[in-house]
């Protein structure tokens, strides 16, 4: 390293942001996506070999895609070449080919042309990439947080295996943020200031999964710090304060949690649309996982609106379906959608009584003999024996039904299922009074 080179090196830890200069540089320093860098993965068998093929790195903002890119270059000894697709167009593309091709030629050194939001390449752009990807002169890393199967030409996106990058954990962010505070040469490691963890979980909470923003964020609040009031300590006001995100108290495994989220599903229970938005909204605004929220949904579908709208399960369903395609902030309407449609509803726990009385029939009896006329008769022994004799085909009867027994012998309870005289299930329970009326078939 020339005296230039040092002057340079030190100039970027005093000067460059904290992300940059915590940006890990090998698997070891990189967090989190497990499930696509794990030592048992494909990816990462193919790091360690140097075998890379070209790679779609499908994700959020600061889920790793570029420092994976960086990583990848160096484990392998590749050459590095970085487009943004904002601001290069195919002239860039060529420069970067040509150079490509002559490094390949002089030094055997093969090139990775990194293009950040390839999404915002147009197809032309595109194919000009295309034969330089197939030919092997450049290896492909695009950067993308848009969908490749939207935003990638098909014949580009056939020749590069997409790897799709998550969010990240608050845990990950945790301990990213416990590196760059003890890293003393590239973090934060020399000063004596500290996080609160309270003021911690709440910058995790604001990043979304987003570990640029959590390192960014530190930095400007530690750069705040040396200028404020004397004091060693960041604290939760300090971040609220500093970094304009809402604190508030509610902790996603706590009482408040519990707490809201029964408040919400009392309210829909008691046809209360107003304060069941409104603790969705609560919710919602505090970070809790909308997944959680639309389970919750689900079950208070089938048992509290049950049999007398069963179009309300229907309705919580593509309520979390329509949450898992788009997510928040627009799966907020979906959600409330489906929160007024419960609430509004009429209501039955017909289902849920039915089953949980089913449920101590069975733990009480045991498994008591099925009828001998409602057993398949597979084999010539089986028939022998009675299995399906006496057998009565509800099809071949008006309206498909004939009145059997089909529960065995000995129950203490043969009654399970009492339907209620509201909304759809009145038709049910109508329906069920009638067959009942009518009197069971004589016996052979």
């Amino acid at each position: 390293m020339t005296l230039f080179d040092h002057d340079i090196e030190k100039n970027f830890f005093t000067t460059a942001p904290l992300a940059a200069r915590m940006r890990p540089r090998s698997l070891d320093e990189f967090v989190g996506q497990e499930n696509v860098i794990g030592e048992k993965t494909i990816l990462h068998r193919s790091i360690k070999s140097g075998s890379i093929p070209s790679l779609i790195f499908w994700g959020p903002p600061g889920t790793g895609k570029t420092s994976l890119a960086l990583i990848i270059c160096e484990s392998g000894g590749f050459h590095f070449d970085k487009l943004s697709a904002v601001e290069s167009g195919v002239a860039d593309i060529r420069r970067v080919v040509a150079q490509a091709n002559e490094r390949l030629g002089m030094h055997r050194q093969r090139t990775i042309l990194f293009i950040d939001e390839i999404h915002r390449f147009n197809k032309s752009q595109q194919d000009a990439v295309l034969p330089h990807v197939e030919n092997g002169t450049v290896i492909l890393i695009g950067a993308t947080t848009e969908n490749p199967s939207f935003e990638i030409i098909p014949p580009l996106l056939s020749r590069c295996k997409v790897v799709t990058l998550e969010s990240l954990s608050k845990t990950h962010l945790k301990t990213i943020i416990s590196t760059a505070l003890t890293d003393e040469a590239r973090g934060l490691g020399k000063t004596t200031l500290n996080v609160h963890p309270a003021a911690l979980d709440l910058i995790c909470e604001n990043a979304h999964g987003d570990a640029r923003w959590v390192l960014n964020s530190l930095d400007l609040l530690f750069g705040k710090m040396d200028r404020a009031e004397s004091r060693d300590q960041i604290s939760v006001e300090f971040v609220a304060n500093h970094l304009g995100v809402k604190w508030n108290s509610y902790d996603k495994n706590g009482d408040l949690h519990y707490d809201t989220v029964s408040a919400f599903i009392k309210s829909i229970r008691a046809s209360d649309p107003d304060a069941a938005i409104y603790y969705l909204a609560r919710m919602i605004d505090s970070g809790e996982d909308p997944m959680f929220i639309a389970r919750r949904m689900v079950i208070s579908a089938a048992e509290d609106v049950g049999l007398a709208d069963p179009f309300a399960l229907t309705m919580a369903i593509a309520a979390q379906q329509a949450l898992h395609l788009i997510g928040l902030p627009e799966a907020r309407i979906p959600l409330a959608e489906a929160t007024i449609y419960l609430s509004t509803a009429k209501k039955s726990n017909s289902a849920y009584t039915a089953i949980d009385s089913a449920m101590k029939e069975v733990r009480r009896t045991g498994n008591l003999p099925i009828p001998l006329d409602l057993r398949n008769p597979v084999t010539k022994l089986m028939e022998s024996e009675g299995y399906g004799k006496g057998y009565k085909y509800p099809h071949d009867y008006e309206g498909s039904f004939i009145r059997t027994n089909n529960l065995p012998d000995g129950l203490y309870n043969d009654n399970f299922y009492t339907p209620k005289s509201d909304g759809f299930e009145a038709s049910i329970h109508n329906r069920l009074s009638n067959w009942r009326r009518k009197e069971p078939p004589r016996a052979p």
